[in-house]
């Protein structure tokens, strides 16, 4: 008997007591009826098998907690804390703590892999423009882009003045001119740091370019030189230049056969190669919510995996003696997972793609081994492995839409689809499925769950939202299915024989139509639904509703509704700035009477007042001449009122800062101004230490701001040193006549960590 019970199986954590004592201490008198019950709801939740999902959401707390520190943390001091409490978490496994010493295990292991990751990949970031470099090195990856395209150079031998050696550096080049992957290449380039956020709380570019192991971004100047390696580059780069050169490959047997935008379409859905597509189109897809197609993600990897799967099955099925001595369910799996595999490596195995696939192949592992797959824990062992990996693909969106979209589906399969179909069978419920009713009922319902589940991140990293994603979606998807995906995946198949160019026609088909869908959608009254930018504050509080609401089973579920309400009524409620103030000083935002943004410039920065008027959810492009509206300039500079009447100056050069100063309240200026100014002024030396500001009126006094900046003070991240000699001269040479007016240049917490789309 006592060999039985070691032996028999258990679930993980052992026996639901110990599970629902580490959420309710015993001894507690709840008292009313009403708190008795959410006791018992409690106690459902932490049932057996209940633990593990949650694992994940604590691992990445502990990664977002690493993104949000002030300066880097010391990586091996974070590894042994997340050894203690992994051990702790092992001793406690049999008592009522181990839930909550789990799941902080959980948030410290996460905190730890980001340092360590970080840890492993320091590297030196460029820290000033560089003019004329001179560089040697290998190149790694090249992207064709609509207008110019692009490559990241591995660097062996730089020559610069007063620069760093770099390991990788990023350079555009003239459409059509990238050197192939793999070759070693010589050439002069002009280098600038990496972008830094355009405004308080967008999108962190140098974060995401450290962590692709890249310095510093710029272009080619002149002629680029093929010459001979000094050394081998590596297995990786020979893998790397074998894929590019088969995806060059599909993408000139699709160009010989199609043109314009579905030949840029078809060389995406197979290869990820997606930027080539025209602009128009582009934004016609996001606006309609059919972009998710251009993307490889979980429903183009169950398309391949399902197509391989069943029509395999289907073939060998056909032999009737194989159906009866050979297992061709679990070989058909198992093709369809190498098919799977081939195409994760195709598409260049982004963050999506590697959540996809991961999910693809435990349920096709399952189905090998004769178990259930479409599970809440496979969704979590796959974030588990992937933030493992890439513990910075935490803060992409990508990461972020693909996960949320995901376990509104699994929700959808595991609780929606059961209870929807509960049902007893009737005639017309029989008529309503023989017509496909059911289908087209499940599709409707798996385009809202997705949609809504993403949404919070769509209107936080892209300030838009797609109210009519559901219609283009039942429009749409059902032809990508059937006919784009299948047919492209025969045109694969085909190349090698020749016969591929009807396989691209009957692609171009349903591309057509699917473009054609974009467009309607997008041209529709309300469409393009505008978001105005909000901080992450209500995307947290959104993503814990979202969680909640996809992992909770009892009716406490009920209170990740109340959460994604509370995170709305949140981000609408966001205040909006009246001054922005660039980086650099030299491009300055002003909210007018009408209350929308007029411009103050001394260069031209279209991709900056792009994010600038996206994020205030104005539709007007960066070139309407209404930017310009009410905005005086002279060679000194530009001024133009607040929406009191009170002038805010951008002064270019010395000679005007004397008549700023008589009549503006707000100076951006990189000049010395005159020692009785009494206006604030904000300079290049406090721009260079906080970055980017944005300024909202503070109180009752006309003359006070508090600022946003996206950088606070005294913060140093490897890829965004401080800058300290700046930030003491920025608080010590203000003089005390204009200290009336402090700008307190700290983001507000809700506003760190922030990122988008580049």
């Amino acid at each position: 008997m006592e060999r039985r019970d070691r032996t028999r199986a258990r679930t993980w954590p052992t026996g639901a007591p110990a599970g629902a004592g580490a959420l309710l201490p015993s001894g507690l008198s709840w008292g009313p009826a009403f708190l008795d019950l959410l006791r018992d709801w409690a106690r459902a939740e932490a049932g057996p098998g209940r633990l593990l999902p949650w694992t994940p959401v604590a691992f990445g707390a502990g990664i977002a907690l690493y993104f949000a520190a002030d300066h880097e943390p010391v990586a091996w001091v974070a590894a042994a804390t997340a050894a203690v409490f992994g051990i702790a978490a092992v001793l406690l496994r049999r008592s009522q703590a181990f839930a909550p010493v789990l799941l902080l295990a959980a948030l410290v292991a996460g905190f730890a892999t980001a340092s360590l990751k970080a840890a492993r990949i320091a590297h030196p970031v460029l820290a000033a423009p560089v003019f004329a470099a001179e560089l040697r090195g290998f190149v790694e990856i090249r992207e064709e882009r609509e207008r110019t395209d692009r490559f990241v150079l591995r660097v062996t031998q730089m020559q610069a003045a007063r620069a760093p050696s770099l390991e990788r550096v990023r350079l555009s080049v003239k459409k059509g001119t990238a050197p192939a992957v793999g070759s070693f290449v010589a050439l002069k380039a002009r280098l600038q740091p990496p972008l830094q956020p355009l405004r308080p709380g967008s999108y962190d570019f140098a974060r995401d370019l450290y962590f692709q192991g890249i310095a510093a971004s710029g272009f080619v100047l002149g002629a680029i030189t093929t010459a001979e390696p000094p050394q081998d580059g590596g297995w990786r780069l020979r893998y790397a230049a074998v894929m590019q050169g088969l995806r060059d490959a599909i993408d000139a047997r699709i160009r010989a056969s199609l043109g314009g935008d579905p030949r840029a379409i078809a060389t995406a859905l197979l290869t990820g190669k997606r930027d080539a597509i025209s602009t128009p189109v582009n934004d016609a897809m996001f606006i309609s919510g059919l972009g998710h197609v251009l993307s490889i993600s979980g429903y183009h990897m169950a398309v391949v995996a399902g197509v391989v799967f069943f029509a395999l099955r289907a073939l060998l099925a056909l032999i009737p003696r194989l159906t009866v001595t050979f297992p061709i369910k679990k070989v058909a799996a198992a093709v369809a997972l190498l098919a799977a595999a081939f195409y994760l490596a195709l598409s260049g195995a982004e963050v999506a793609t590697q959540r996809s696939f991961l999910m693809t192949a435990v349920v096709l592992i399952a189905v090998m081994v004769d178990r259930r797959a479409i599970t809440f824990r496979t969704l979590a062992l796959a974030a588990l492995v992937v933030l493992l990996i890439a513990p910075e693909a935490l803060v992409h969106p990508s990461f972020q839409m693909s996960f949320a979209a995901t376990l509104g589906l699994v929700a959808l399969v595991q609780i929606g689809m059961p209870a929807l179909f509960a049902q007893a069978d009737s005639s017309t419920a029989a008529r309503v499925a023989l017509w496909g009713g059911r289908e087209i009922a499940l599709l409707a319902l798996a385009s809202l769950v997705a949609g809504f589940a993403t949404m919070p991140y769509a209107a936080y990293h892209f300030h838009r939202i797609t109210p009519y994603g559901v219609l283009s979606n039942l429009a749409a998807m059902p032809v990508v299915s059937a006919i784009v995906m299948p047919a492209g995946l025969l045109g694969l198949a085909a190349m090698p024989f020749g016969l591929d160019a009807p396989f691209w026609r009957i692609m171009e088909l349903g591309i057509d139509w699917m473009i054609l869908v974009a467009q309607w959608v997008a041209s529709l009254p309300g469409a393009v639904g505008r978001v105005t930018a909000f901080g992450t504050g209500p995307l947290l509080v959104a993503s814990l509703g979202i969680v909640m609401l996809g992992l909770l089973r009892s009716p406490l579920r009920w209170g990740g509704a109340l959460g994604v309400v509370a995170a709305v009524a949140w981000a609408a409620l966001t205040p909006q700035p009246e001054v922005l103030i660039a980086g650099d000083g030299r491009q300055v935002a002003v909210r007018g009477a009408d209350g929308r943004l007029r411009l103050m410039q001394g260069g031209a920065d279209s991709f900056r007042l792009k994010e600038w008027l996206a994020a205030d959810a104005d539709s007007r492009a960066a070139d309407a001449a209404s930017l310009r509206a009410g905005v005086s300039c002279d060679p000194d500079g530009c001024v133009t009122p607040l929406a009191d009447g009170r002038l805010v100056a951008l002064s270019l050069r010395p000679d005007g800062l004397a008549d700023d100063c008589a009549r503006a309240v707000l100076i951006i200026t990189a000049g010395q101004p005159p020692p009785d100014c009494a206006a604030r002024l904000i300079g290049r030396d406090e721009l260079q230490a906080n970055g980017a500001l944005a300024l909202r009126r503070s109180g009752n006094d006309p003359g006070l701001f508090v600022a946003e900046a996206a950088r606070s003070r005294g913060q140093s991240r490897p890829w965004a040193p401080a800058v300290a000699e700046a930030t003491d001269a920025a608080i010590s040479t203000e003089p005390s006549s204009r200290r009336r007016a402090p700008i307190d240049a700290t983001p507000a917490p809700q506003d760190q960590d922030q990122v988008g789309d580049e």
